[in-house]
């Protein structure tokens, strides 16, 4: 039995799956190939239409027990590929990757399929972006208990709290966007980024070479191509990129673990399927196991950049082999965790649960201790000394802080209206929750307006609700 990558059975999409393939690896491989032959044909070359036509016939018709038979002979895979396709395309065979050299299939291949996983990861990003927004918006003005240090702290509010969430996306968003927009192709460079297999080629005319490359890259779909590189387009941007979409993993990770700390809390909660068991032991249970997979891989995809970097540290002059087998890995697996962490995020942000009233609990249970800063200045205002009161409301709530920790119980409230010196305030006013939430309803509205409709404009046709989603 062979090995089945968990990535591939179990959390990555269909999608993704399918760019990060064999076949559609070694299929583009041979649109490179086509790509190559159509621009030297126009700039010049012996090449006929039937040899292009030809070529362009075979692209799909792919036969990877062939490839790997050579392979096993020849001990170069691109060779392989060279002489499979060149079986099934006798006319063309001798023009097949004229000039080029092994990186000028693969790396102009490799960029391809970046932008192909890119394209369907950004229009994901943003749904999870857009439906943080969504929620924010629904909860804007839902006070709850605010947290530092995981100690209670000046209330915000559910939507503010998302906000946070949101704006984490949505950078991650902005630098692949721009990661995108950005994405060169490697061109027709050479061996060594010369060009000057292909100048011999074009009997010395520089001008042509100089065509070639930028034809090539059009034909790929790229607006432009490096301007130098040795034998490989600068192993940085590999670095750079998994960087980025280890963002994706951190965003998620900080996401997924305030969800664990709120379902603990009782005050959010996954969705939750009619037969879903929590526990084989426990049938009570409902543990939040979406966010602690996202964890689980968003750890695991936060350190594959380190990797990158390491290879492009070490690539010896105008390119060394070793980094060949880890981007292998490195490149599609972390596509596929940046695109499982992105699906888990959209399953549980399309049944979200709320329960406001164990906020409202939590909140009114620390809420009195939070509003002696407003019951000190108000017994001031009403004429009390400033120093008596204080010291009256400090000794109530270490008291109360005393009875919280033996019973379980919050009695500072009771304790101040009993107090004399605190009669006749208004305590309905002073232990309103909206009191104490700032801006936070203004900064959710300011939030969606400034910073979301313009993502919301962009993915217009592209964010809709994704039919992809993960079910276990």
């Amino acid at each position: 039995m062979a090995f089945s990558h968990p990535l591939a059975s179990r959390y990555a999409s269909r999608e993704m799956l399918a760019i990060w393939s064999e076949e559609n690896r070694y299929r583009t491989w041979r649109r490179v190939w086509v790509a190559l032959a159509e621009a030297e044909a126009e700039l010049g070359l012996p090449i006929t239409p039937e040899q292009i036509e030809e070529l362009r016939a075979n692209i799909d018709n792919l036969d990877l027990d062939r490839a790997r038979e050579l392979e096993r002979e020849l001990r170069h895979d691109v060779m392989a590929h060279v002489h499979a396709y060149g079986e099934q395309c006798p006319q063309a065979r001798g023009i097949i990757h004229l000039g080029a050299t092994s990186a000028f299939v693969t790396d102009n291949a490799d960029l391809i399929l970046i932008r192909s996983a890119l394209d369907l990861l950004l229009p994901r990003l943003a749904r999870v972006v857009l439906q943080l927004a969504d929620f924010a918006g629904q909860h804007r003005d839902l006070p709850c208990l605010a947290f530092t240090h995981f100690q209670p702290a000046q209330p915000t509010t559910v939507g503010k709290r998302a906000t946070l969430w949101c704006w984490d996306f949505l950078t991650d968003l902005q630098r692949l966007e721009s990661f995108r927009e950005n994405l060169m192709c490697r061109g027709a460079k050479g061996t060594t980024g010369t060009q000057a297999s292909y100048l011999a080629l074009f009997q010395g005319n520089s001008e042509k070479v100089r065509r070639l490359d930028e034809l090539v890259a059009r034909k790929l779909g790229f607006s432009r191509s490096f301007p130098v590189t040795g034998q490989t387009y600068p192993r940085k941007v590999d670095a750079e990129l998994i960087g980025l979409l280890g963002g994706i993993g951190a965003s998620a990770h900080k996401f997924a673990v305030d969800l664990r700390l709120l379902a603990s809390r009782r005050e959010l909660e996954e969705p939750w399927g009619q037969k879903q068991v929590g526990s084989s032991a426990m049938p009570h249970k409902r543990n939040p196991m979406r966010s602690e997979r996202i964890c689980s891989l968003a750890r695991y995809l936060i350190e594959l950049p380190g990797t990158l970097w390491q290879t492009a540290a070490t690539q010896w002059l105008e390119r060394s082999l070793d980094d060949s087998a880890v981007r292998r890995i490195v490149l599609p697996e972390a596509f596929l965790a940046a695109d499982a962490i992105l699906r888990l995020v959209e399953t549980i942000l399309t049944g979200l649960v709320v329960h406001r009233e164990v906020i409202a609990r939590n909140l009114a249970e620390e809420l009195p201790f939070l509003a002696t800063e407003l019951i000190l200045m108000e017994a001031a205002k009403r004429g009390a000394d400033r120093q008596e009161a204080h010291e009256r409301l400090r000794q109530h709530a270490l008291a109360a802080a005393e009875r919280v920790k033996s019973t379980g119980t919050n009695d500072l409230l009771d304790r101040l209206k009993r107090d004399p010196y605190f009669s006749g305030l208004p305590w309905d006013e002073l232990l309103n929750p909206r009191k104490y939430v700032g801006r936070a309803p203004e900064q959710v509205d300011e939030f969606l307006r400034e910073w979301i409709a313009p993502v919301r404009a962009r993915y217009a046709t592209q964010a809709q609700e994704s039919h992809d989603l993960v079910d276990i």
